[in-house]
């Protein structure tokens, strides 16, 4: 197939508009999915310039119908609900749009002969993790329903792979950070939970300090220590994905991770010094479910897949994202 099409749900959101951009950039065609809850019209219309068709995975008949008439080679899959602490106030929504909105978008791929599924999954589906850094093969055991509904897609799928050949490569995702090097998309979440955009926010003075939640962990600065994974290195590694599925590879799981935690504190040091500015912190309490250490191992995405972090460093990230919020969100 000439330049095959790719349908990508969720591609108005943050890690599905970098990786539209990325599959654009690799010369595939493009349709985005997506019912603009959360995503942004705007940059798929200045930054992507592709075709979006505002809808939800869970209208089986919009799916059908777009089935019916346009030829698909594959599915990436980025459409979910995503805040741990609104899934356990609100777990039905998440069960409801992670799972059953994931299983009719599946039994529509299924009906049309589609056999191809990029499906964006999350180191959630762990836990509190037994070691560090974390491997595909350690117990999955998730502490919140987002967690728990992007394990259960990935069990579906297993079961769907078996039953039908439908083949999947599943990305289980650290914390995704960064924006384009060229300035072209960023992180602009409503409301905001992520670490650095946060940051830069109150660098910018558009929030009055940044939170630091528990500082007597049982790490060298008593902050939590994460894996923060540039948002342009994960879409490299959905278009490494897709190219495994589309020249006939099996189902296959991996993290995506830098295999390299930095501390709450060493981003916010790390972001006074990118910036310029100061970033005032408040102390708070912990919070309940936060594991002190989450460090992901990328090494079997880059043995089988060939993958290689372009922006590991943390210093790149935050004057990739710094850079973009100057831009989205303008200076003081």
């Amino acid at each position: 197939m000439e330049n095959p099409t790719i349908l990508v749900t969720g591609g108005a959101g943050y890690i599905g508009s970098h990786a539209v951009l990325a599959l654009r950039d690799a010369g595939y065609e493009v349709v985005i999915l997506d019912n603009l809850v959360y995503g942004h019209r705007d940059l798929v219309e200045t930054a992507l310039k592709v075709e979006i068709i505002q809808g939800d995975i869970g209208d089986r008949a919009l799916l059908d119908q777009l089935f019916k008439t346009r030829e698909f080679a594959a599915v990436m899959h980025f459409a979910a609900y995503a805040y741990v602490g609104e899934s356990v106030s609100h777990p039905a929504k998440y069960y409801r749009n992670n799972v059953v909105g994931t299983l009719t978008l599946l039994e529509a791929m299924c009906e049309a002969g589609i056999k191809n599924f990029v499906f964006s999954s999350t180191c959630a589906t762990y836990g509190v993790p037994q070691q560090i850094p974390i491997s595909e093969n350690q117990p999955q055991q998730p502490i919140n329903p987002y967690g728990m509904s992007k394990l259960m897609v990935e069990q579906i799928l297993s079961d769907f792979d078996h039953a039908y050949g439908l083949r999947s490569v599943r990305f289980r995702y650290f914390n995704a950070a960064g924006a384009d090097p060229q300035g072209r998309l960023g992180e602009d979440h409503e409301p905001e939970t992520h670490l650095i955009p946060l940051v830069l926010l109150t660098a910018m003075g558009k929030r009055e300090s940044i939170s630091v939640f528990g500082t007597d962990y049982d790490t060298p600065d008593g902050t939590c220590i994460r894996d923060y994974i540039h948002v342009t290195d994960l879409a490299q590694a959905h278009i490494l994905g897709l190219e495994h599925l589309l020249k006939g590879g099996s189902t296959e799981v991996f993290n995506l991770g830098n295999g390299k935690g930095f501390s709450i504190q060493q981003v916010i040091e790390a972001a006074r010094v990118v910036t310029g500015r100061p970033i005032p912190v408040t102390l708070a309490d912990r919070r309940p479910g936060d594991p002190p250490s989450l460090v992901g191992s990328g090494e079997k995405a880059q043995r089988i897949l060939g993958w290689q972090p372009q922006y590991a460093d943390l210093e790149t990230i935050l004057k990739h994202a710094w850079q973009w919020h100057q831009k989205r969100h303008g200076g003081i």
